[in-house]
């Protein structure tokens, strides 16, 4: 069965989005140390239903054009790239080299993941 490049390629697009809302949900109190826990837990659930609204689209269309370990392989590929533009814009905390080791040791694993 042949797909149109937008089945290959919309998938990707909505899990960076995904993945913005993910990491901000998730690392974006960080910058905010004297909020109460409980408001930084509901405003992250509020981002993270974002998150949820492109994820799950993302991977349900996905998977008609590749498997669930190569959708899992991307989504840990992508969210590293945003993380690592997340944490040096945002929270100003660069990346120092065995940061990027192990970030490179998990794309080798993904490209064995997608490996047909």
């Amino acid at each position: 069965m042949g797909y149109s490049l937008s089945a290959y390629v919309w998938p990707v697009v909505l899990l960076v989005g995904s993945n913005l809302f993910m990491t901000l949900a998730w690392y974006g109190h960080l910058k905010y140390p004297g909020k109460p826990l409980a408001i930084v837990i509901l405003a992250s659930w509020g981002i993270a239903f974002f998150e949820y609204c492109l994820q799950v689209p993302a991977n349900r269309w996905g998977h008609a054009v590749y498997s669930a370990p190569q959708l899992k392989g991307m989504q840990e590929v992508i969210t590293l790239l945003v993380f690592a533009a997340f944490s040096t814009t945002y929270l100003g905390e660069s990346l120092k080299w065995n940061h990027w080791a192990g970030f490179a040791l998990i794309v080798v694993a993904a490209v064995l993941i997608a490996w047909k």
